[in-house]
């Protein structure tokens, strides 16, 4: 079998942590039980020379005091929640308040703070690691016992992520993977060079706390159009109300189509390594690493900084529980929640 495990440490309420490789020809990925994190990501640069694209730590100790939240799943809502309350059947909900006065990725004791149950497998595409996890009824705040699977499938040319939720009593589900990019391969570099495209050219407009105000905006002829290939760092920089209120991009895009499609590429010119993103979900958060601290203790004695990966979250709507007027993240019981993303690698 093309995965393996090794001992990663020891995790709440003393959990044993493993960290498993999946192995699939040129690629290979490294998945931790703390938080489901894809922890290490090699992939061939245009020479074949295979580096690590992803930003992580060394040891259980970095991504225990992680604040980044990087390689995590994420969840039981990605993104911000407003005021960390939402209305479900009449009935309010207080959720765990971890970023100023909204609730964020889960809250504090999310998903990406638990240990998940793994068991490996083999199949037609590629090495796979099955990961599982209990939410219980108040986790967070949230109502209702929840359980998620998270399957990653190490293919030939790619990386897929399978994400499933159910529930015993109506409740509000969307997660998502959190994973921080570089494929120049060398994290002590910023990823602005990084040549990206976006299929949407709407974006959720916000407050200067990043809280949606219900409208669409249009990304035409503003720093946020990504619909025709442009490099991350070439507008970032130019007076917009938006970019000053993420410290450059951290803004949810909807996503032209529906169902399972291509929705976004990414190039670094350096190397020559190319990914497209695929995901059956409505938005896409695209963050540029604004609040990476300088200084960061990486892998391999690597020093992270300011902008050092980039994040291309698919997700539903932020803060939908709060807007009546935005496709709803409401799970009940006998439904299943689905979230299938496929990162698939390339070069030129």
């Amino acid at each position: 079998m093309n995965v393996t495990s090794i001992p990663f440490g020891t995790g709440p309420g003393n959990v044993p942590v493993e960290l498993y490789t999946l192995v699939n020809g040129e690629l290979s990925a490294s998945v931790c039980t703390y938080g489901g994190a894809l922890a290490r990501l090699l992939v061939p640069d245009r020479h074949g020379a295979a580096e690590d694209v992803v930003l992580g730590y060394e040891t259980l100790d970095g991504y225990l005091a992680d604040q980044c939240y990087f390689g995590a799943l994420v969840g039981r809502v990605a993104n911000r929640i407003s005021r960390a309350r939402f209305t479900l059947d009449g009935r309010e909900y207080a959720l765990d308040r971890n970023h100023g006065a909204h609730h964020l990725h889960g809250g504090g004791g999310g998903f990406h703070a638990k240990v998940w149950r793994a068991e490996p497998g083999e199949g037609a595409d590629g090495p796979f690691l099955t990961l599982r996890c209990e939410s219980p009824d108040g986790d967070q705040g949230y109502p209702g016992n929840v359980v998620v699977t998270a399957v990653y499938t190490l293919l030939a040319d790619g990386l897929r992520l399978d994400l499933s939720a159910t529930t015993d009593r109506p409740t509000v589900v969307g997660l998502t993977g959190h994973a921080y990019f570089n494929f120049s391969g060398r994290m002590d570099r910023d990823c602005l060079d990084h040549v990206l495209t976006i299929r949407g050219q709407r974006y959720l407009e916000t407050d200067a706390e990043l809280i949606p105000n219900g409208k669409l905006a249009g990304t035409a002829g503003t720093p946020l159009d990504f619909s025709t290939a442009r490099g991350v760092g070439e507008r970032i920089g130019e007076p917009s109300e938006p970019l000053a209120a993420g410290k450059g991009y951290d803004h949810c895009y909807v996503l032209d189509g529906h169902g399972f499609r291509s929705v976004a590429t990414v190039e670094e010119p350096g190397s020559g390594r190319c990914m497209e993103l695929f995901t059956d979900q409505p938005c896409l958060q695209f963050y540029s690493g604004n609040f990476i601290p300088d200084g960061l203790p990486g892998k391999g004695g690597t020093v992270y900084g300011w902008r050092s990966g980039l994040c291309l979250e698919p997700q539903g709507f932020v803060d939908a529980p709060n807007n009546p007027g935005f496709p709803s993240l409401t799970l009940v019981p006998g439904d299943e929640y689905r979230n299938t993303i496929l990162y698939r690698f390339f070069t030129k």
